[in-house]
């Protein structure tokens, strides 16, 4: 767990900020030495201490965080709150827990009175990171967790020091020359004439041009020119007798720049208009997760809430039953005199205590399997959110490729 700590003061800010609603889930688990019984009450109680001495930072903030994924009881965490009181020395002062869930993330936040009432003075706190760190370096090791790099080495611990890879230049589309030589075969085999054939072509995301040396050409939409009668398999002129030469009709042929540029123009527009899609479809998938986060949300605070109702019941038909196991009267009085009542009294402590254990292990319980929910929940969303940008990526891309085709071989561009 990463313990991290500071002084601070602003009670009424903080007992805000820990309490707002912006976590999945916020539960107040303890208040010790506090007379409130709410957070901001009890934050505002060591304020009102503080201000009979000149302490401005009369609060410890501390935060317990586990690595992402792994999976820690309560127990475990206030293990760790103990042991970090007992390095700080704060083991006498008041203290308040709150456990915060977010992104299937659980973790907790402890805030001490830096105040000795009894003395009206400042705890005095120094070097806290220092002695927090080896703590946090023997909670990894004593769970079994790959240690951070941080706590390895001081100078990787800040994880912005890591570079940015640099952007490699578009790959090029792959062209699969079977699949090209198949459609120019089928155009050419449901035509009868030059302009069948080009509309065929079309079709199939091909232009019919004149080459300079290969005669009568096609450009497919990645601008590749591939020379038809190598394609067919036949000569030079059984093609122009179907579709007619280009030599003596180069009116109704273009150039393979003029085809390049017309090809680049219509993927343009399909391009942008698939980029526009896109942009709704992401706005709108992002919104449908939103939708189903807080209706798991919701569920959630509904299963814990049924939890804590059904445990509550439990608490107190258990309680009227180990109360019920004394005797009233005379009989209770002999009881009492011959110990009897003083044996009831430890087993009924005893089974209080377990049944206590059992009720935080049926919350930790729950918390893990509603972790694992949001877990899942913000894998779905990295997922979604790696697909929209890979392809607005690769949008991207295809758009600037064919802008940079239109303007090479556009009558206006260069080489003209």
């Amino acid at each position: 767990m990463i313990l991290k700590g500071n002084r601070r003061g602003g009670a009424k800010d903080l007992a805000v900020h820990l309490m707002k609603d912006e976590n999945d889930h916020v539960e107040l688990h303890e208040l010790r030495g506090f007379a409130s019984p709410n957070l901001m009450g009890a934050l505002n109680e060591t304020y009102a201490i503080s201000k009979g001495t000149r302490c401005k930072k009369f609060m410890y903030s501390m935060s317990v965080n586990p690595p992402p994924g792994g999976k820690v009881s309560t127990a475990d965490i206030l293990e760790a709150v103990e042991k970090s009181e007992k390095i700080l020395k704060l083991s006498d002062q008041p203290r308040a827990v709150v456990f915060h869930e977010k992104e299937g993330r659980r973790h907790a936040h402890v805030v001490w009175s830096l105040i000795n009432a009894r003395e009206m003075k400042a705890v005095r706190l120094r070097f806290d990171r220092e002695k927090l760190q080896p703590l946090t370096r023997e909670l990894f090791l004593q769970h079994g967790w790959k240690m951070p790099d941080g706590l390895l080495d001081r100078r990787n611990r800040d994880p912005r020091n890591f570079t940015l890879k640099e952007y490699h230049q578009a790959k090029k589309h792959d062209r699969n020359p079977r699949a090209v030589k198949k459609a120019i075969q089928t155009a050419w085999a449901i035509s009868d004439s030059r302009v069948a054939f080009s509309h065929a072509l079309e079709e199939r995301g091909c232009k019919l041009a004149k080459g300079d040396r290969a005669g009568i050409v096609c450009v497919d939409m990645f601008g590749e020119v591939y020379s038809v009668p190598k394609m067919l398999g036949v000569r030079i002129k059984a093609v122009r007798e179907k579709i007619g030469s280009e030599r003596d009709n180069s009116e109704n042929f273009l150039s393979v720049d003029e085809a390049k540029e017309k090809t680049a123009s219509l993927m343009l527009s399909s391009l942008n208009r698939f980029k526009e899609e896109g942009a709704a479809s992401e706005v709108g998938k992002s919104q449908d997760f939103e939708r189903r986060k807080k209706d798991l949300i919701w569920r959630q605070q509904a299963e814990r809430q049924s939890l804590k109702d059904r445990q509550e019941n439990r608490w107190e038909e258990g309680n009227r039953a180990r109360q019920a196991r004394f005797r009233g009267g005379l009989k209770g009085l002999w009881d009492g005199l011959r110990g009897h009542n003083k044996r009831i009294r430890r087993a009924n402590e005893s089974e209080a205590f377990a049944a206590l254990k059992r009720d935080q292990s049926e919350r930790d319980t729950l918390v893990y399997t509603h972790l694992d929910q949001r877990q899942k929940f913000n894998l779905f969303k990295m997922n979604l959110r790696q697909e929209f940008t890979r392809e607005r990526h690769h949008l991207e891309r295809d758009i600037r490729t064919y802008n940079d085709m239109r303007r090479n071989y556009s009558r206006d561009g260069p080489g003209f």
